[in-house]
């Protein structure tokens, strides 16, 4: 949708209405089915870039997948709108699924790449873990080209990411309880519309997926929290 920059949203609300319209024509019990208690089976975690909508890439519907995002992907315990998220989604609506998904082209990681850490503004401190994880495979990054390194980017920080939620403890309390739950690494491409599976599931600690090397552990924020 295109529309100017005016302070006007009426192209907006007229997009919703006729939208509305729509799915009411197709199935008249849309709304009130929706408006009812939701039980999805999926936590999308991802990045808030625009480009990336994450029903919509896995063909899903509102009702099918909760949503947390944030710029780059992030899983930090101290952010308490993800770990309340992961709380919500595990302990009350029972998610069987965490989908840790990144994307390429992504411009967190980018920066992470690129900026100095004494670059001012929020966004800079905001992604001091990207650049952590770049910092801590600088080795990964020796040879490749500039879009092959911001490639290797992305998809190193969604493994840092995965083990994050694996490692969190409202993650480890699920799996100690025997509470079904499986964490997966993705990354969608823009320029093709696919997604790529880059970890394998992981159903638990005992899960052979599971197994933290060092090379894994060490991404982990929470590996404090985990097994020897």
């Amino acid at each position: 949708m295109v529309h100017d920059s005016t302070s006007d949203i009426s192209p907006l609300l007229e997009a919703n209405r006729k939208w509305a319209e729509e799915c009411i024509a197709k199935d008249p019990t849309y709304f009130s089915k929706l408006a009812g208690s939701q039980a999805p089976e999926f936590l999308y975690i991802g990045c808030s870039d625009s480009r990336v909508a994450p029903a919509a890439i896995f063909n899903m519907v509102p009702g099918e997948v909760f949503v947390q995002r944030n710029v780059g992907n992030l899983v930090n315990v101290k952010d308490l709108n993800c770990m309340s998220c992961l709380e919500y989604t595990i302990d009350h609506l029972k998610i069987k699924h965490i989908l840790v998904t990144g994307h390429y082209n992504c411009g967190a990681c980018k920066a992470g790449l690129l900026w100095h850490p004494s670059t001012a503004g929020v966004t800079n401190l905001w992604i001091s873990d990207v650049r952590d994880v770049r910092d801590k495979n600088a080795a990964a990054f020796e040879g490749l080209t500039a879009d092959e390194a911001w490639d290797k980017m992305v998809e190193l920080n969604v493994e840092a990411q995965v083990f994050n939620v694996c490692a969190s403890p409202i993650v480890q309390a699920a799996w100690a309880r025997g509470q079904p739950l499986t964490v997966h690494g993705l990354v969608y491409s823009p320029g093709t519309g696919r997604v790529k599976e880059l970890i394998k599931p992981i159903k638990g600690t005992d899960d052979p997926s599971y197994s933290l090397s060092a090379k894994l552990k060490q991404h982990c924020s929470f590996s404090d929290c985990l097994k020897a």
